[in-house]
């Protein structure tokens, strides 16, 4: 995915903000210029000099795992932390609920053979549940496309992150607010994981979307920005 992602919930939020919608490197304008293999440290020093100096940040699945190591790294910077979706380990052991590794390597052969057409059946499974789910899922495959792809490294490095990051002792030591989202019905951070998560990180918050898979700010927009108000308000 990229920034273009957030579009749909970006006319409310900026009647409050000043929003960044800010591309991973190697995703939609953001250019790819490591050679060896890429840690949360590489993403979050390639990513810092574009960001304001105080700020707000949210990162949703693969970006929230991004977000919580600007925070840890950078704490005077980070004014709350917010991620969607996201867990500090997204792979399935016998102690900690989460994605297959199986599901992982079949996504990744299955964006090898055509891109395209799997990032459409992905963005398809995170509308079910909205009410608009066709529009809402036209206008995003817009978006989406209108940026460039991320050519096969990329895809191949990132999704490697998703397997063998692990954030979950640090995940204590995040001092700012910190407010974590999630959809009810998402197979890829399931429901046990976020009582899990929640005894990692006693000092944040968390809420569930009942109607929502993995992407509950395209599900329930409305309910989703207005959560998310009220957390950076307090």
């Amino acid at each position: 995915m990229n920034s273009n992602i957030w579009q749909p919930i970006i006319p409310s939020l900026s009647e409050k903000y000043t929003v960044y919608c800010v591309d991973l490197p190697g995703f939609g304008d953001s250019s790819w210029s490591f050679e060896a293999s890429v840690s949360l440290d590489d993403l979050v020093d390639a990513l810092a000099p574009a960001l304001p100096e105080r700020f707000h940040v949210m990162g949703w699945s693969l970006g929230g795992l991004v977000a919580t190591q600007f925070t840890l790294k950078h704490p005077d910077r980070v004014l709350s932390l917010t991620t969607v979706a996201s867990s500090p380990h997204f792979v399935e052991s016998d102690s900690w609920p989460g994605i297959k590794p199986r599901v992982l390597e079949q996504f990744q052969q299955q964006l090898d053979s055509d891109f395209r057409k799997t990032i459409e059946r992905f963005l398809a499974i995170q509308a079910m549940g909205s009410s608009d789910a066709k529009a809402q899922i036209k206008l995003v495959r817009e978006l989406i496309f209108s940026k460039p792809t991320p050519d096969q490294k990329v895809l191949k490095e990132t999704l490697k992150l998703l397997q063998e990051c692990d954030l979950r002792e640090q995940l204590v030591n995040v001092e700012v607010p910190f407010l974590r989202l999630y959809g009810r019905l998402d197979s890829l951070v399931p429901e046990r994981a976020i009582t899990k998560i929640d005894e990692l990180a006693p000092q944040s918050k968390s809420v569930t979307f009942n109607k929502s898979s993995h992407a509950p700010f395209l599900s329930e927009p409305d309910d989703f920005c207005r959560v998310l108000s009220e957390f950076s308000q307090n």
